[in-house]
């Protein structure tokens, strides 16, 4: 069998409403959530990147290994990755909340990211379906500490132009 090297739209509602169903909230975040933001597939995906509560990563690896999802890399409290028989992935960030509403997440380096409450806030369409993602603002907070792709800098620049979110600090000479 040939492995998938993208996930497509229908992937993304298929994996969305097997969730819903059993009552477990994500975000979309990463390619997919700019995606989602702009109403727009903008490029090919290759895995799709959602933000998990802790307490239901547990419950979600069962329902999506029910459909033939497997731990391919990592694992809680950190990211990981769940991949089916078709090559098809999903990237896995669990937070925690603090009192605040702001999502903590735990790197891979012990250290945490803290995904701001507000950023939660964010709506999207995957294929005119209606989805929760991270917002502009805090999806282009996503692209800071590392060396941005060029399809990072796609992503900034599209954000920038459609919701007038400022690029990071460290970027603005590179636009």
């Amino acid at each position: 069998m040939e492995l998938k090297t993208t996930i497509e739209a229908k992937d993304i509602i298929d994996i969305i409403g097997l969730l819903e169903a059993e009552d477990i909230d994500i975000w979309l975040d990463g390619g997919w959530g700019v995606d989602a933001l702009l109403e727009e597939q903008t490029r090919l995906h290759k895995d799709v990147d959602v933000i998990v509560h802790i307490d239901n990563v547990q419950k979600m690896q069962c329902v999506l290994e029910r459909q033939g999802f497997r731990l391919a890399s990592g694992g809680a409290p950190t990211n990981f990755v769940l991949r089916d028989e078709k090559g098809r992935e999903v990237n896995v960030h669990p937070v925690r909340f603090d009192e605040k509403g702001n999502g903590i997440y735990r790197m891979e380096n012990g250290e945490d990211w803290v995904y701001p409450r507000e950023g939660f806030t964010g709506k999207g369409k995957v294929d005119n379906r209606r989805v929760h993602c991270l917002t502009a603002k805090t999806q282009m907070l996503c692209h800071t500490g590392y060396e941005p792709s060029e399809k990072d800098f796609n992503e900034m620049k599209a954000l920038h132009q459609r919701f007038g979110v400022e690029y990071p600090e460290q970027y603005k000479n590179k636009f």
